[in-house]
C-alpha cells in the first residue's frame, strides 16, 4: 500500500506544481546533483521515417544556501533541440515567505498548467500542440513573485520578463508581463481553477515596420483528481500583431514568423491509476491556427498508457491520430522510457 501511494503522488504531482524547471529545487544544502533521460522510439505509420533519439536527456544542480536562498541550475544535452548542449534553466529563489517569494534568472513562462507541468512528469509523451506554440517564450529570462501552496485557497505568480526567449538578450526597451492565478477552493488538490495572462511588446520582426510587435495571451484551466481519477483542461487566445512564434517546445527556440494572426486552441485530458501501477490516459486537442482563416484548425487524440516501475521509472506509450492538415502528428506510436535520478 505504501508504494502504491507513493506512484499515486507521482501521478498527482503534474497538477499541484508550479514548476519553474524541470523538478523542485532540493531544501539540502549544499550541491544536489539530478537530471532524468527520456530515450523514444517513433513510428509513423503514413511515412518511411521511424526513429530511436533522445526526446531530452538534462543534467543539473540545486540546493538550499543559509537562509531561505536556493539555487537551481539544469542543462539540455539531447541533440535533438540545436545540436548542442545549451541551458536551459537557472535561478535563484528567495522561499522564506509563504505569500511573498520570488526568482531571478531563466526559468518556465508562469502561463498555462500543462507548461508548469515539469517535463518528466507529463501525462503524454508530448505537451499539446496548442501550449507549445501559444504559451511561449516556454522560457525567458526575468524576475517573478510568487506564493501559495497546495494546501491555500490560492496560488499566484507574476514575473516580469524579456519576452525574447531563453539565452537570448533583449533587443528593446520593451517588456513582457505574465501571471497565473489557480483558486482551489477546498484547500486541497481535489479541484483547482485558475487562469493565465500574458501582454508584451518586442522589436519589430519586419524591417520596414515603424512600431514594436506586441503579443496578447489570456487562458483558463481546469483539474480534478478524486482517487486516482484525474481530469484536466485548458483554453488559450492568444493574439500576435506584427509577427508570431511557432513551435520550440520545452528546448527549440522556435520559429518567428512575419504577420499578425489570432489562434486559439483548447485540450481535455482523463486518467485513471489502477492498482496495478498501470494509467490509461485519453486526451483530446483542438487547436485553429488562424481564427480568420477556414481551412487553419487541427485536432488530435492521443491513446496512451503509462506504467510505473518504481518511483523513478515509466514506461509511457501513445498512439497520435490528428486531422489532415495535422499530417505531421499523424498516425503516430510513440513509446518512451524514463529514469529521474
Amino acid at each position: 500500500m505504501k508504494k502504491l501511494a507513493i506512484i499515486f503522488a507521482m501521478a498527482l504531482i503534474p497538477m499541484l506544481s508550479f514548476s519553474q524547471g524541470c523538478v523542485d529545487a532540493s531544501d539540502d544544502d549544499g550541491v544536489n546533483v539530478f537530471g532524468f533521460i527520456q530515450p523514444q522510439f517513433d513510428y509513423n505509420f503514413d511515412t518511411d521515417v521511424n526513429s530511436f533519439h533522445f526526446n531530452r536527456a538534462r543534467l543539473g544542480v540545486n540546493g538550499s544556501i543559509p537562509y531561505d536562498f536556493r539555487y537551481y541550475v539544469v542543462a539540455e544535452l539531447s541533440p535533438v533541440f540545436t545540436g548542442n548542449p545549451f541551458l536551459l534553466d537557472a535561478f535563484i529563489s528567495y522561499n522564506r515567505y509563504l505569500w511573498a517569494q520570488g526568482a531571478i534568472g531563466q526559468f518556465k513562462s508562469p502561463f498555462s498548467l500543462e507548461l508548469q507541468t515539469a517535463c518528466h512528469k507529463l501525462n503524454t509523451i508530448y505537451r499539446s500542440h496548442m501550449v507549445v506554440d501559444l504559451a511561449g517564450p516556454l522560457r525567458d529570462l526575468g524576475f517573478m513573485m510568487y506564493g501559495g501552496n497546495d494546501t491555500t485557497l490560492i496560488r499566484y505568480q507574476v514575473a516580469i520578463m524579456n519576452g525574447t526567449g531563453m539565452n537570448t538578450f533583449d533587443d528593446n526597451a520593451g517588456k513582457d508581463y505574465v501571471g497565473r492565478l489557480v483558486i482551489q477552493p477546498f484547500g486541497s488538490n481535489l479541484l483547482g481553477v485558475g487562469g493565465s495572462f500574458r501582454y508584451g511588446t518586442s522589436a519589430p520582426a519586419a524591417p520596414e515596420a515603424e512600431e514594436d510587435d506586441s503579443r496578447l495571451r489570456y487562458g483558463g484551466e481546469l483539474n480534478f483528481n478524486y482517487k486516482g481519477i484525474t481530469l484536466q483542461g485548458e483554453f488559450i487566445y492568444a493574439e500576435d500583431v506584427g509577427s508570431y512564434t511557432e513551435g520550440g517546445g520545452c528546448g527549440g527556440p522556435g520559429t518567428v514568423v512575419v504577420g499578425s494572426k489570432e489562434r486559439q486552441g483548447w485540450y481535455f485530458t482523463a486518467m485513471y491509476m489502477t492498482k496495478f501501477r498501470l494509467q490509461p490516459v485519453f486526451k483530446y486537442e483542438y487547436y485553429d491556427k488562424d481564427i480568420t482563416a477556414d481551412d487553419q484548425f487541427q485536432y488530435m487524440t492521443t491513446l496512451g498508457v503509462n506504467y510505473f516501475f518504481n518511483d523513478w521509472t515509466r514506461l509511457q506509450v501513445n498512439y497520435i491520430l490528428a486531422s489532415d492538415n495535422a499530417i505531421e502528428y499523424n498516425n503516430q506510436l510513440l513509446v518512451q522510457f524514463q529514469v529521474v535520478f
